[in-house]
């Protein structure tokens, strides 16, 4: 019989996996959708060199900046670094290695990685910093930049169920990168709100099916942090 994907804790669920030096693909948007409790376990965990491929660093305190503060985290490979004044400070200073990839060109070098396509061309970048150095090509009279794809050696996502054949159903728009993120890792970590028996999910319901899916671990109740709030005043209060 084979082994149950299900694990304790977060910190279990990382154990024996994650290591010094690793490339790791860690889902979410913002705060919307992170892997809270795997975060924490990664830091706790003391594994440092890391090289993080997410969308952002999350905020000073939160998400990925807590590796940001115990500086475990070497490389960041992201599109958007405005929410984290650790992160910006780290990289003026020259402590933080920093690659730009405008976000769709993220998301594409993800899925594409988990899709086992090597590398492809995209107009995005063309004519600035972005496509200093690589390769571009003409199509149709339009130029077009190589972008190579990414793999990761973990990656940690969020979803809101999986049933325990590792199956997903995610929340929203927290889907986000999760998606991506798990199909590019080689080892794929999940953490979930629910987990429901196998066959509970009618097929069409499944976001993500659980062939790329190796550890589940749940957290009921994450905190989802919101990352700013905006507000106006309510006419007559």
């Amino acid at each position: 019989m084979s082994q149950s994907k299900v694990y304790n804790s977060a910190e279990e669920a990382l154990s024996g996996i994650v290591k010094d030096g690793q490339i790791l693909a860690i889902g979410g948007f913002g705060l919307c959708g992170i892997p809270e409790a795997l975060i924490e376990a990664l830091r706790d965990s003391g594994v440092k060199e890391l090289t993080c491929i997410s969308n952002n660093a999350g905020v000073d305190d939160f998400g990925l900046g807590l590796l940001l503060q115990t500086r475990q985290i070497k490389k960041m490979i992201s599109s958007y670094v405005g929410e984290n004044k650790e992160f910006e400070r780290q990289y003026l200073a020259g402590e933080l290695e920093v690659e730009l990839t405008p976000q769709g060109t993220l998301a594409e070098k993800l899925r594409s990685g988990g899709a086992g396509i090597p590398a492809f061309y995209t107009a995005t970048g063309v004519g600035t910093l972005v496509a200093e150095g690589k390769e571009t090509r003409d199509f149709d009279g339009r130029t077009y930049v190589l972008e190579h794809s990414l793999r990761a050696d973990v990656a940690l996502i969020k979803a809101q169920k999986a049933d325990k054949a590792g199956n997903l159903i995610f929340n929203k728009t927290a889907r986000n990168f999760n998606p991506d993120c798990a199909m590019a890792g080689k080892i794929t970590i999940v953490e979930v709100e629910e987990i429901v028996e196998t066959g509970t999910f009618d097929p069409d319901e499944v976001h993500l099916p659980g062939i790329f899916v190796q550890r589940i671990v749940l957290n009921a109740s994450p905190e989802k942090r919101i990352e700013k709030t905006t507000t106006k005043a309510v006419e007559g209060a």
